[in-house]
């Protein structure tokens, strides 16, 4: 079987526990992933070989980052370390009628600044 190399930013999304709005939390949830990254973790799933190839700052957050890559099985060999922080996305989940609302903060991640 051929291996799928997939390319993008992992990115640490925060959401307010069940369908809370953001100003009614006092704590977030935390969940690594991306479009790329959630494709990766995806084909992993269905036993396709797969890699990532993204730029993660090397620090607590981006060690985090990496691990949760490695324990769904997506290869990390051609992760490179660099630069001072990690993406993020806040996801505030929408419940009946109220529609979802991301709020991004991306300006000088890692992968932004490669």
């Amino acid at each position: 079987m051929k291996k799928v190399v997939t390319f993008g930013e992992i990115m640490l999304r925060l959401s307010p526990p069940g369908f809370l709005r953001f100003s009614q939390t006092n704590s977030f949830d935390v969940v690594y992933g991306g479009g790329e990254s959630n494709v990766a973790v995806s084909l992993a799933n269905y036993g396709v070989p797969v890699d990532f190839v993204t730029r993660l700052p090397k620090n607590d957050i981006g060690d985090c980052a990496l691990m949760e890559m490695r324990k769904r099985g997506v290869g990390t060999d051609n992760i490179i370390f660099g630069g001072d922080r990690l993406g993020i996305y806040f996801l505030e989940t929408g419940a009946v009628s109220r529609g979802s609302k991301v709020v991004y903060d991306r300006d000088h991640s890692a992968i932004c600044e490669i």
